[in-house]
């Protein structure tokens, strides 16, 4: 954890604290997350708001063409600042591979169109 914990602070150019405890995500068919930000806003007044910096590591592939080890739609999409163009950038998942963001990045999940998507994710806070 150390050495991932250097890699991402050397990429965003900030020093980082504690990790969160990481939590499994299971997503079923149909199943989505709206568009959100994980933290580090202005708005928010709960635990959240110590949130630096947000990962997720994909367990199973997404496919156009799914096999029962991996599954279609569920897209981890990024989207740009308010203030600039409309922008939305789909994650390649792949299994083993992680993406990480500043937590104050808007992002959802589409909707999950078969089989089930399987991530884990967690949080760090500021130091």
């Amino acid at each position: 954890m150390a050495q991932q914990k250097a890699a991402l602070e050397r990429h965003f150019g900030r020093l980082l604290g504690q990790v969160e405890e990481p939590q499994f995500l299971h997503y079923r068919e149909g199943d989505f997350f709206v568009p959100h930000q994980d933290g580090n806003t202005p708005l928010i007044h709960d635990e959240s708001r110590f949130r630096k910096i947000s990962v997720v590591i994909f367990l199973n592939r997404q496919s156009d063409n799914p096999s029962p080890e991996s599954y279609a739609g569920g897209s981890l999409v990024l989207h740009g600042p308010y203030s600039g163009p409309d922008l939305r950038v789909a994650m390649p998942a792949l299994p083993g591979s992680l993406v990480a963001f500043r937590s104050e990045t808007t992002h959802e999940v589409t909707p999950v169109t078969c089989n089930e998507r399987f991530t884990i994710v967690s949080w760090y806070r500021g130091a």
